[in-house]
């Protein structure tokens, strides 16, 4: 009951980010902070209290119609059914109770006890979470698949847990690239000067100057109404969220840089996680596992369908050949390197086997 209330009080926290742009000033945000203090407060002061079933609280940013809310509906039909409804699973898409930040917060303070964030948005915390997301870290979708899989995600997935989260794996968010209203993105260049929405991340923004743009933070769930409107003229996303989200209908060009392999780290509330009972463990790890497969298998039917509804609607699609990719390659190089040396040297080393 009281893990219901404090959700409602995040998703009325929501309901007031919408209304921000019809009302002015000081009062909504206000309200918006009052929410979010009380929402807390009754979690972390009711924490001990129990519901009498098991019930798994995920929430994520992504439309319902993106791959990664199919994973999660996977995950819900696996753990319902695997437990012959003894555990249920209910999930809040489409950022109803917050952005990436907001929800990663929500799961180390124990709202929720779920998600899955873009990993960079907690490298606040630590600088090594932003390391998956800096521009041609990763050589392709398989050398980020081998890497993540590997040391170097076990690693990060391990310092998370300094923060009271436990990480569980990787869902994939899909290979970034890049729309505008400007004209077609063929060299960086074009991107001189251009207001591009970037994530609330300090090396997603230093990227972004570095290829000429004027990086502009703001939430995922704000870039629609914020193409729309004009107030910035290019986003990056991968092609699941430009179709999901519809941002095809507000951007004219698409330009396929592929300049990161962007993924979501799983994340649980430690004492959510460690209070299951072995056999609930055991479950969730293992539908997790499995909805993660299956997000593979419906990203690899989706995208290629995706692309050709986006050139339908009538988006120009400038697809960069090697050369012009190592021109971006090249103007970004120091981020990279800026970004790893802020790190201990076994990550880097992990990250380049």
């Amino acid at each position: 009951m009281i893990r219901k209330f404090t959700l409602e009080y995040l998703r009325f926290q929501k309901n007031i980010d919408n209304i921000t742009e019809m009302l002015i000033g000081s009062v909504v945000m206000f309200l918006k902070k009052t929410a979010m203090f009380v929402a807390l407060a009754c979690s972390v002061s009711f924490a001990g209290m129990a519901n009498a079933e098991t019930t798994i609280q995920v929430g994520h940013g992504a439309a319902d119609t993106y791959h990664m809310h199919k994973a999660w509906v996977k995950f819900k039909e696996i753990i319902e059914t695997e437990s012959d409804g003894e555990v249920r699973v209910d999930i809040f898409p489409n950022g109803q109770i917050g952005g990436d930040r907001e929800l990663t917060e929500s799961v180390q303070s124990g709202v929720i006890d779920m998600t899955a964030p873009v990993v960079e948005v907690m490298a606040g915390w630590d600088p090594a979470f932003s390391i998956p997301g800096l521009p041609y870290t990763f050589a392709n979708r398989a050398d980020a698949l081998d890497a993540l899989y590997g040391e170097f995600g076990d690693m990060l997935l391990n310092r998370v847990e300094d923060y009271g989260i436990k990480g569980l794996g990787w869902m994939e968010n899909g290979i970034r690239n890049i729309t505008s209203n400007v004209g077609p993105i063929e060299k960086p260049a074009d991107l001189e000067g251009v207001k591009l929405r970037t994530m609330q991340v300090e090396a997603h923004m230093d990227a972004f100057a570095a290829m000429g743009a004027n990086p502009t933070p703001m939430s995922f769930n704000e870039v629609y109404s914020a193409l729309q409107q004009g107030v910035v003229d290019a986003q990056e996303n991968p092609l699941g969220h430009i179709y999901s989200s519809r941002f095809y209908e507000v951007q004219k060009f698409l330009t396929l840089s592929g300049h990161v392999y962007s993924t979501h780290m799983v994340l649980a509330n430690m004492d959510f996680y460690n209070n299951l009972s072995e056999k609930n463990r055991k479950l969730v790890n293992s539908a997790l596992k499995r909805a993660i497969d299956y997000q593979q298998d419906v990203i690899a039917s989706e995208e290629l369908d995706q692309l050709k509804a986006i050139e339908a609607a009538g988006v120009n699609v400038t697809r960069l050949n090697d050369a012009e990719i190592g021109a971006f390659q090249k103007v970004t190089a120091p981020i990279r390197d800026k970004y790893f040396e802020l790190v201990d040297t076994k990550l880097i080393q992990a990250l380049k086997k």
